[in-house]
This record gives C-alpha cells, sequence and structure tokens, in this order.
C-alpha cells in the first residue's frame, strides 16, 4: 500500500509539474515529423498481463523496422528532436501515465517485450510478480543501451547475449531485496545518473568547444 501511494504522489505531481515539457517537446516532435506524438508498444506486465506502455516518439515512423526492439543509439531513423530525448531519457516520461494506471511503478524491473519474457525461466518468473517499473537496478548498470549496441550490425544478438544476462539477474536481486527504502536510493541515483550527470557532461563539452 505504501509503495502504491508513493506512485500514485509522485507520478501525479511528476505529470503536473512536466506538462509544460511535455508540451514543448510533443510540439518539436510534430514539427520535425509526421507521426504520433507518443509511440505505444506491446510490454509484459505483473503476472504476464500484457499492456501499452507509452514513450515519447523519438523515431520516424517505419513499420518496416517496427519489430526491432534494440536501438543503436546512431539508428538513422532517431530524429534530431528524438536524440536530444533519448540523451536525457526523456522518452520514458509518458510512463507516468502507466504508473497511475497501475501497470507499472516508479521502481521496478524494466517491462521487456512478450518476446523477450517469453523466454523466461521458472527462476526469471520471479521478475514478473512485481510491478515492471520505469527504473530500476538493471537502468542504473545500463544507463544508455542504444550505446551499448552502437555500430553493431545485430544489436538485438548483443542484448540477448551480453545485456540480458546482467539485466536479469539485477532485475531478481531486486525481487529479492525491494524494500521502500531501496525505491528511494533507485529513484534518487537514477536522477543524478541520468539527468544532472548528463547535464554537467553536456555543459562541459559545450565550454570546451
Amino acid at each position: 500500500m505504501i509503495k502504491r501511494g508513493l506512485d500514485i504522489v509522485l507520478s501525479l505531481t511528476g505529470l503536473l509539474v512536466l506538462c509544460p515539457i511535455f508540451l514543448i517537446l510533443g510540439l518539436f516532435i510534430r514539427m520535425e515529423s509526421k507521426g504520433p506524438i507518443i509511440f505505444k508498444q506491446t510490454r509484459t506486465g505483473r503476472e504476464g498481463k500484457l499492456f501499452e506502455v507509452y514513450k515519447l516518439r523519438t523515431m520516424v515512423t517505419d513499420d518496416s523496422r517496427s519489430a526491432i526492439y534494440t536501438t543503436p543509439s546512431d539508428d538513422p531513423r532517431i530524429t534530431k528532436v528524438g536524440n536530444f530525448i533519448r540523451r536525457y531519457n526523456l522518452d520514458e516520461l509518458p510512463q507516468f501515465v502507466n504508473v497511475l494506471k497501475g501497470d507499472m511503478s516508479i521502481v521496478g524491473p524494466r517491462p521487456e517485450i512478450p518476446q523477450y519474457t517469453a523466454l523466461y525461466s521458472d527462476e526469471e518468473k520471479k521478475i514478473l510478480s512485481v510491478r515492471p517499473g520505469i527504473t530500476d537496478l538493471a537502468t542504473l548498470w545500463i544507463r544508455d543501451k542504444g550505446d551499448l549496441v552502437l555500430g553493431s550490425e545485430d544489436p538485438e544478438e548483443i542484448y540477448l547475449k551480453q545485456i540480458r544476462p546482467e539485466k536479469i539477474r539485477l532485475q531478481l536481486q531486486y525481487v529479492e531485496e525491494k524494500s521502500t527504502l531501496l525505491d528511494i536510493k533507485i529513484m534518487f541515483k537514477t536522477f543524478k545518473s541520468h539527468l544532472l550527470d548528463r547535464l554537467v557532461k553536456h555543459t562541459d563539452r559545450i565550454e570546451e568547444d
């Protein structure tokens, strides 16, 4: 009950505070390329229930490659606005709506597509015993999956063989150790590493130029 209460309060606060940013980003998304502002994709939630996860669209609409899940940072389909949005993980912000709906939590294992959860072993299925989240231990480890598969001819293979095993280990660790204190620590570390640290790094680059 405490976790769900925090989810509702934080997601409502986030949506209210970030509303102007959503409007501005949405405007630039539509100005640069045709298509919806919000991208939807089917993911597996708690107890295997499927739901639609929401993200800000960062790529041109291209149905011919829609089945590709792991996207390198140098994918030519990523728009200029999308590149900025991905740099600071702003594409994940609409998932506050998923949290309000009860499909997700602020902190929890990142939801996978059904094709990947179908590969779960009996042990790995424990990940589905909790609500998936916007951030978790694996998110802090990966930081930017697109950079990890940069330049790869087969990003899916790299994800499945090199990234997924550690990601699952960390997600199982979260399920075993989950607590309100751990959730708070993950939220603060996510804010620091995915926003503050990147802003500082980007500012330093501008000063060097």
